[in-house]
């Protein structure tokens, strides 16, 4: 039978080990689909799901979100 629990922790270890390199891959993806449909509609998307991998890495207090980098004129 699958324990649910062990695999719980365990994302939520691998999650804190690497989360930098996941939210670099949403980062990367958002500016992406910013391109297409806009960075005001992706922006804050993307800061929640920095805050859902902090939560699950079980960070407390996320940092605060960076400013969205300015798009080339």
């Amino acid at each position: 039978m699958v324990d649910f629990d062990e695999l719980k922790n365990k994302a939520q270890e691998l999650a804190a080990q690497h989360s930098d390199t996941i939210k670099q891959g949403i980062t990367k993806a958002g500016d992406f689909v910013g391109e297409k449909v806009g960075h005001d509609k992706v922006d804050p998307v993307e800061d929640k799901l920095h805050g859902l991998v902090d939560k699950v890495a079980g960070r407390e207090d996320p940092p605060a979100p960076q400013a969205p980098p300015t798009p080339p004129v």
